[in-house]
């Protein structure tokens, strides 16, 4: 078992598509945290976060089982992306129930999307991208981070920007840079997507 343990996301993933079920359990107990918090995070609800949780890796065995994992070296962005869909899901299926038809001589003046503002779904995604930007920029150093906020937050110029921070045009330009560049690392690092 120790063995085992050393081994990387896609090793295990390999032999458990072979029949070594302690190879899935090991993925199971290194994600675990991650995609339960993940999913709490944005259900807030702890039953309906643990269903959602166990159908994301019931889902994962079946398509491993099934020999369709083809995400190599990126199991936990994979993982993640399963349970991103299945609340999106759930909460598809939550609006639906919720739905009150009002079809009288078949206008239908409540279900009609281009009356909405925002989808749930439209909203569950913007929140979690907006956490997940905060998060991500309070990673950066605060050089960088001051630089970001400055143009992005208060739309200044770099040329203002530089005046404020007492740096050349210049050194604010390769800060944002590697700001730019740190987040991306980061993101990747803690396999956080900002898109679908």
């Amino acid at each position: 078992m120790a063995k085992k343990l050393g081994k990387t996301d896609e090793q295990l993933v390999q032999a458990y598509a072979k029949g070594n079920n302690d190879a899935f359990d090991i993925l199971l107990k290194r994600h675990q945290e991650r995609i339960f918090n993940y999913i709490l995070r944005i259900i807030k609800n702890e039953d309906i976060a643990n269903d959602i949780f166990q159908e994301t890796f019931v889902k994962a065995i079946l398509t491993i089982k099934q020999g369709r994992y083809t995400e190599n070296g990126k199991f936990p962005a994979w993982i993640s992306r399963i349970a991103h869909n299945l609340i999106i899901d759930y909460y598809r299926q939550e609006k639906s129930e919720n739905i009150q038809s009002t079809d009288i001589d078949d206008i239908d003046l409540f279900n009609r999307k281009e009356l909405c503002e925002e989808t749930i779904e439209d909203v569950i995604i913007n929140h979690q991208i907006r956490e997940d930007v905060k998060y991500l920029i309070n990673e950066l150093p605060p050089l960088q981070r001051e630089v970001l906020n400055m143009r992005y937050y208060q739309n200044l110029s770099f040329k203002e920007i530089a005046e404020l921070t007492g740096v050349s045009i210049n050194t604010a330009l390769g800060r944002m840079r590697y700001a730019i560049l740190n987040l991306r690392r980061i993101a990747q690092e803690k396999d956080i997507i900002l898109t679908l």
